[in-house]
């Protein structure tokens, strides 16, 4: 029998007696990997059966998104986040699917940023891979499913994605959000199912965009507006619908990365354009002429309640994902906005339930009790608009005001 030298059995010992890594440690993922493709209570009109994905219904309200209009069945599939193995910007799409005549598969990705906010909704398509604004640790896969002629429906019987790195990344982000002046209208439809899954209520707090880039899974905020009307009121509110009019349509993004319409200005609507130019022809993109310049519908709610309209108007909207900076969750159902760090301050808004906010910095203040707990701390959400920590989750090493 040999004989081991110390220096062996001393490695043997550390290899013996080193703590194992903790339970919870998981190795990172291949950058190669199959969706899981199972669905739950959480996606939106599709089921998983023996064939695949495919839609739950064709008739019926409940199959469109409430503000969306048209009679096109569509269903929404949102994948389990996935771990890369090391950062990419570019995830390329290998779907197996049987799509009938007049459907489609429309699979788009996203990805975690380091500051805790998701980067846009991006379309990919097989030989056309999604590229997004910076390289990512944490994606994301979404499969909308549209029905075709007769009310048939595609089936999605795989989903592979390839998560590789650009030669190139273009940086889109920056301190400043996109901000734009648009028309707003009230949505109502109050019993109807958005683009995402949510039951609209009476007066429910949520807002609808004209492009699925910037639509929150249901029951998250991940794509909050910050919407102010002419009266000084202002709501921070989550994206949970599709439309007006369109569902390409992210005017807020620069001309260059639009999806549809890159010859409008950036912050042009293209139903404005349409109805007060003749823009393509005075229709939208389902060939409907026009009627209002809408570039965002307002839930009853967020209507009245948060901007106290009495009317459809003209609001700024700020698109608070296209900025970087903290990022803090809503978990209270409504949040009043206050003028300094005390419910002595004036109310100036609301903050919806879910709303992912952009904190500039954290004051003290009266001492609030909430689901977060207690704190005087409050969080400072825009030039004289604070709100109370004790309702927000709030990410740590915020600086003082």
């Amino acid at each position: 029998m040999g004989v081991l030298s110390a220096a062996v059995l001393a490695a043997v010992a550390v290899a013996v007696t080193a703590p194992a890594p903790p339970a919870t440690a998981q190795a990172p993922q291949e950058t190669t990997w199959t969706v899981d493709l199972t669905s739950d209570r959480n996606d939106t009109n599709v089921r998983t059966t023996a064939d695949g994905l495919q839609l739950r219904s064709t008739t019926g309200r409940a199959t469109r998104g409430a503000s969306m209009g048209g009679d096109r069945a569509r269903g929404l599939f949102v994948a389990a986040p996935h771990d890369l193995a090391t950062p990419a910007n570019r995830i390329a799409v290998e779907p197996s699917a049987d799509v009938p005549a007049g459907s489609d598969v429309i699979v788009d990705v996203r990805g975690l940023r380091d500051d805790g906010s998701w980067t846009e909704w991006i379309p990919a398509r097989p030989g056309s891979p999604a590229v997004l604004e910076s390289a990512v640790r944490t994606v994301q896969a979404r499969v909308t499913l549209l029905a075709g002629d007769g009310g048939a429906s595609p089936v999605v019987h795989s989903l592979q994605l390839v998560a590789d790195r650009a030669a190139t990344i273009r940086l889109r982000l920056g301190p400043r959000t996109s901000t734009s002046r648009v028309f707003a209208t009230r949505e109502g439809l109050v019993g109807g199912t958005t683009a995402n899954g949510h039951v609209v209520r009476e007066r429910d707090h949520f807002v609808a965009l004209p492009s699925s880039r910037g639509l929150s899974p249901r029951d998250t905020g991940d794509y909050t507006v910050k919407v102010c009307a002419d009266n000084g009121r202002c709501e921070w509110a989550p994206v949970w619908d599709l439309g007006p009019w369109n569902t390409t349509d992210d005017y807020w993004n620069p001309s260059d990365i639009r999806q549809s319409w890159q010859d409008l200005a950036q912050g042009l609507p293209q139903a404005q354009a349409a109805y007060e130019e003749g823009y393509n022809a005075g229709r939208d993109q389902f060939g409907r002429v026009v009627t209002n310049p809408a570039g965002i519908d307002l839930a009853d709610g967020t209507f009245w309640d948060g901007l106290r309209l009495r009317d459809n108007s003209w609001v700024t909207v700020s698109y608070l994902w296209t900025a970087s900076g903290p990022v803090a969750a809503v978990r209270s159902y409504l949040l009043n906005v206050r003028t300094g760090p005390s419910s002595d301050h004036r109310a100036v808004g609301l903050a919806a339930q879910h709303a992912q906010l952009r904190v500039e910095c954290v004051a003290a203040g009266q001492r609030v009790s909430g689901s977060e707990g207690t704190t005087n701390q409050w969080l400072r959400i825009g030039p004289g608009q604070f709100v109370s920590a004790a309702h927000v989750a709030t990410p740590p090493g915020i600086r003082p005001c």
